[in-house]
């Protein structure tokens, strides 16, 4: 390290570059320790967690951006991926509905980020002005909508890794080919989600 120092500009001493890290160190071991996080641990129909990603792949020759929504469940390697135009209400409740009936039922609990369709107004601390629309869906379904704290994208990090496996994996090979409508695209998600599950 001192040599890349001193071809930097350094000219400075060995021996201060040396106490120089020993402080460091010394303060890094000794001060509050941060980046700990609980692991999340989840039972069988407890919880799903949405996202939303955007993706390329040409629809009836054109490049199109697709919003698409990502359902998954917390506790199995079940998810279900659905492709939009938009991230519109009728959008995010269609891909609920879609998810619900592939899953063959309704987990207790959904964990959202803080998505405009969703949330109306994000409060101090744990307060969240729920989207009276989206709060219709919820009951109807039974279950209980939660919200990651702002900018904690960890707090729903199921679905955050699936949306970079399923780029690796499915959005590679998709992007690849050449679809004749978007519901087309939709019934070939639908064959690989289950296909990944097995």
């Amino acid at each position: 390290m001192y040599e890349e120092l001193r071809a930097a500009g350094y000219d400075g001493s060995y021996q201060r570059v040396c106490a120089f890290v020993r402080s460091w160190k010394q303060e890094r071991d000794e001060g509050p320790q941060r980046g700990a996080f609980v692991p999340m641990s989840f039972e069988y129909g407890d919880a799903f967690q949405f996202d939303w990603s955007c993706e390329d792949v040409f629809i009836c020759g054109l490049r199109r951006r697709l919003e698409v929504a990502h359902v998954k469940l917390a506790a199995s390697r079940a998810f279900w991926l659905v492709g939009y135009h938009t991230q519109s209400h009728e959008m995010l409740f269609d891909a609920h509905a879609r998810a619900f009936v592939a899953f063959g039922g309704v987990p207790r609990r959904g964990i959202y980020d803080n998505m405009k369709t969703a949330v109306d107004k994000v409060g101090p601390g744990k307060e969240w002005a729920i989207n009276a629309r989206f709060h219709a869906m919820c009951n109807h379904y039974l279950f209980e909508p939660e919200f990651c704290n702002r900018a904690a994208g960890w707090e729903k990090g199921v679905v955050e890794k699936n949306v970079q496996d399923r780029r690796r994996q499915i959005w590679h090979e998709a992007i690849r080919m050449r679809w004749e409508s978007l519901d087309v695209l939709n019934i070939w998600l639908a064959e690989r989600c289950r296909q990944a599950w097995g």
